[in-house]
């Protein structure tokens, strides 16, 4: 495989992930589908790969690292998603990141509402879905082969 070859992959991964925030915008904002906090904490891989890639569009010296972090990236990624599936399926219970910091010490009807408005969405809730599929799910493969993509190349990358 060639430098140029790289360089499309990096690019369309670089508009895979910018995709994929938006849509979580969109199914937030516009669908009204509120994210729990692990679909959120699965929103950084995208992020990072954005900040990543474009870094290395800049520096054009360090693409074969910059396939090695994806790797490294998409992996946290995929575990993430994967442990979230979990907790869907209730095979795992819900650790300190899906739970809610309510305060009981509340006593004003005022607040305990305000509280009840800003409730977090449990973890193991599945909101929006996609052919059946939650939007875990779908990130677990997506993940696992985007890490599996640049792990190859990373492995097979040729030096100028």
């Amino acid at each position: 495989m060639n430098l140029f070859k790289y360089k499309i992959i990096l690019n369309f991964l670089l508009v895979f992930s910018v995709f994929s925030i938006l849509f979580a915008f969109y199914v937030e904002h516009v669908l009204g589908h509120k994210p729990c906090n692990l679909c959120i904490l699965q929103r950084f891989p995208y992020i990072v790969s954005i900040i990543l890639i474009v870094i290395v569009t800049i520096f054009k010296n360090f693409q074969r690292l910059a396939f090695l972090l994806l790797s490294l990236i998409f992996l946290l990624g995929t575990l993430l998603s994967l442990y979230h599936v979990g907790i869907e399926q209730g095979l795992i219970s819900e650790s300190f990141v899906c739970t809610d910091n309510v305060d009981t010490s509340i006593t004003d009807k005022a607040e305990i509402l305000k509280q009840l408005e800003n409730k977090a969405v449990s973890c193991k809730d599945v909101t929006f879905t996609i052919i059946g599929a939650s939007l875990a799910s779908i990130n677990t493969f997506i993940s696992l082969f985007i890490t599996i993509i640049t792990i190859s190349i990373f492995i097979k990358y040729e030096k100028k």
